[in-house]
């Protein structure tokens, strides 16, 4: 969650660094994403890193990398020095979360395992949205900068907490495992249909989930004349609700309720709603009740498809790479989703943003499809 802050501090302060940076529509929507683009190139390969490397090693190097880069970037006096710090952010922010899940199902009881994989899921909804709410209070009659340093100081508490309580648990240390070549689990993993599944169906989620999550403050204050403090509480109160969807995805599959209609269920609804919240002659209210909507019900799918992993992974050790090829497949979504949509928007006007929103829905809902034929095709006797 504290690794999200530095997703989160950013949507609210887009509107500040514009102004203060000279930022055009193209580059707000690359400072949005570029925390992801790390991910979007190695994330599989950071997985399998730290299968070697150390996962507790791992977290407290990323927490490092998040602080370091938040506090040299408030200090940046261009958008393309900015720019910089928000890749090394990336690295730190996927270093953290690729490495966590394996500690976490170390440290829970079997019995506890998919109920503490379920509240993984809400780690971004949770801490973006955590830091949204805090950058609402800070930013009026202060900058953007601002939102940096606290980033940085929780990054910084986090580090000394880890390094105080994590660093001294011996069941956290590496475990001595017999591995193939870094390659062969990946080109292992990359050719098998599953996890190449998953990681296109949560590509296409995150590519319209940032889409309108991170475009949302400026929507608000230039079409609907918002200030920006009212922006960014919104805001993160409209990315908070996720939270309650990734929790819902596994009460609803407890219940019995298929992986496929999860999926496809959420993204063919959610569809219509997010065209909505940027088509033109929708009353202001209703806009806003569609975007809390479209980001609750939304929010089943990474709840779905984090527990679809040892399912489809080809053999239980490579669950970390497939996590990884998730991940990869998600950060290219968000790194991909803002810059089209300010692409659209500054091409043909907000209601064209609609035309990403339902064809990255559209993806999601497809792959939902094959992951449901190739379940029944693995698991049938």
């Amino acid at each position: 969650m504290v690794a999200a802050f530095h997703v989160g501090k950013v949507p609210p302060s887009i509107p500040s660094i514009r102004e203060e940076l000279g930022a055009s529509l193209r580059q707000a929507g690359w400072l949005l994403s570029t925390v992801n683009l790390i991910t979007a190139l190695a994330g599989m390969a950071i997985a399998l890193t730290a299968d070697r490397f150390g996962h507790r090693r791992l977290v407290l190097l990323g927490t490092a990398l998040c602080f370091a880069a938040s506090l040299g970037g408030a200090f940046a006096g261009s958008v393309d020095t900015l720019l910089i710090g928000r890749v090394v952010e990336g690295l730190g922010f996927i270093a953290v979360t690729v490495a966590l899940p394996t500690l976490l199902l170390r440290i829970a009881s079997p019995s506890d395992q998919r109920f503490v994989m379920t509240l993984w899921t809400s780690y971004m909804p949770a801490g973006a949205g955590s830091m949204m709410l805090i950058a609402a209070v800070v930013l009026p009659g202060t900058s953007w900068r601002v939102a940096w340093l606290v980033a940085s100081a929780a990054s910084a508490l986090m580090l000394a907490a880890l390094l105080w309580r994590a660093l001294p648990r011996r069941e956290l240390d590496p475990l001595p495992v017999s591995r193939r070549p870094v390659l062969h689990e990946m080109a292992e993993v990359a050719s098998t249909g599953g996890p190449l599944a998953i990681a296109l169906c949560f590509g296409a989620y995150s590519c319209c989930w940032f889409a309108v999550i991170g475009f949302l403050p400026t929507l608000l204050i230039e079409r609907l004349g918002f200030a920006t403090s009212a922006a960014a509480i919104i805001t993160a109160l409209v990315t908070i609700v996720n939270v309650g969807g990734n929790l819902a995805a596994g009460w609803l599959m407890h219940r019995g309720m298929p992986r496929v209609a999860v999926i496809a269920g959420a993204a063919v609804s959610m569809a219509f709603c997010a065209a909505g919240v940027f088509m033109d002659g929708v009353p202001d209210l209703l806009r806003l009740v569609l975007a809390g909507v479209y980001s609750a019900v939304i929010g089943v799918v990474p709840g779905a498809l984090f527990t679809a992993l040892p399912v489809h992974a080809p053999r239980p050790e490579l669950v970390g790479a497939s996590t990884g090829l998730l991940m990869q497949g998600s950060n290219i979504g968000a790194l991909l989703g803002p810059p089209i949509t300010g692409a659209l928007v500054a091409s043909g006007g907000w209601p064209a943003a609609a035309r990403l929103t339902s064809a990255a829905l559209a993806i999601a809902a497809a792959a939902g499809l094959f992951l449901h034929w190739r379940e029944r095709r693995k698991l049938s006797p």
